[in-house]
């Protein structure tokens, strides 16, 4: 049934709950640069950056009240949804202070697999027929994100600040694991200790290396392919050495594929594939060792679980009266 966008409602007074919880990271996040200003970068930069943050959540909730409809409703939770971009290398800000743990978790993947998965799966199939289906798969993380989220505004209205706030939610209980637990991934960690430690099973800490050098080396696979090309593209601007364990690309597809699942089975199977190849590219072009993997699909049914029941008992409110 197609939606009147603009179609007039009774405002719903105060925030979101998406906009609440981006708020309490705001908050939270805040207070830790404060307790660890003189040691950041640019600590003034990011705490200007949360009072805009929060100023501009406050304005879009009276900017609603003055035209409350779907459309309106929309924009604000899009908003916050979209600043998720922001708040991933911010982590970086944080976790680069900290002593790096790869060395830990690479010898863990070499204890449970005797090898580096991430190592070896694009070596022994570096052809284009492997590499651009799995490069795709990545590339198509922020579509599947898009397309279950315009799913649940235009087909499933009364569930989307739900959907909304369990996916913010989500990733932001993945940014506090990021801040205090530094993990880079193979493609930062294997480049600093070189590949013949890498080879030999040696895997040395190197403390807060990754706090001086951001460098991030072209990844594995087909390197004239046109969604190899897209992925290395997005990853030499934005990528940064954290977040990868868990790994939130396995973690919030495996989320997104459970609301697609209750939401629409046709959309769940249409997503299926890329979901499939999406989960194989994080070791593939060695963002993730293969535990961050593991990690990411088991934590993604725990965070579901657990965000739903905050969301019930302490978020929840109609949204709207016609």
């Amino acid at each position: 049934m197609a939606l009147d966008l603009f179609k007039r409602v009774d405002t719903r007074k105060g925030l979101f709950a998406v906009e609440k919880v981006t708020l309490i990271y705001d908050l939270l996040t805040s207070i830790l640069i404060l307790y660890l200003f003189q040691r950041m970068d640019h600590p003034l930069e990011m705490l200007r950056d949360r009072v805009v943050i929060a100023g501009a959540t406050f304005l879009l909730m009276y900017l609603y009240r003055m035209a409350p409809c779907k459309f309106t409703a929309f924009v604000r939770m899009a908003v916050q949804m979209s600043l998720l971009s922001y708040w991933y290398p911010d982590t970086f800000e944080f976790n680069r202070l900290f002593p790096n743990l790869d060395h830990l978790f690479a010898s863990a993947e070499q204890w449970l697999f005797n090898s580096q998965p991430a190592l070896l799966f694009s070596s022994h199939l570096p052809q284009m027929w492997v590499s651009e289906p799995f490069n795709m798969g990545y590339f198509s993380y922020y579509p599947m994100i898009l397309t279950v989220a315009l799913f649940y505004f235009f087909y499933k209205f009364e569930l989307f600040e739900k959907f909304s706030f369990i996916l913010v939610t989500t990733f932001f209980i993945y940014y506090i694991v990021y801040i205090f637990l530094p993990v880079a991934g193979p493609q930062f960690y294997f480049p600093a200790i070189g590949l013949e430690s890498v080879t030999m099973g040696h895997f040395p800490p190197i403390g807060d290396y990754f706090n001086h050098h951001a460098e991030l080396l072209p990844g594995p696979g087909f390197q004239h392919g046109f969604f190899y090309n897209l992925v290395e593209g997005s990853q030499q601007v934005g990528e940064r050495p954290t977040a990868a364990f868990p790994s939130s690309h396995v973690g919030i597809s495996t989320l997104l594929m459970i609301m697609a699942w209750r939401g629409n089975k046709k959309l769940f199977g249409c997503l299926m594939p890329f979901y499939l190849l999406l989960c194989g590219a994080t070791v593939y072009i060695q963002a993730h060792y293969l535990v961050d993997a593991i990690a990411g699909f088991i934590s993604a049914f725990i965070l579901y679980i657990l965000v739903t029941k905050m969301y019930k008992k302490w978020f929840a409110t109609p949204m709207f009266k016609e």
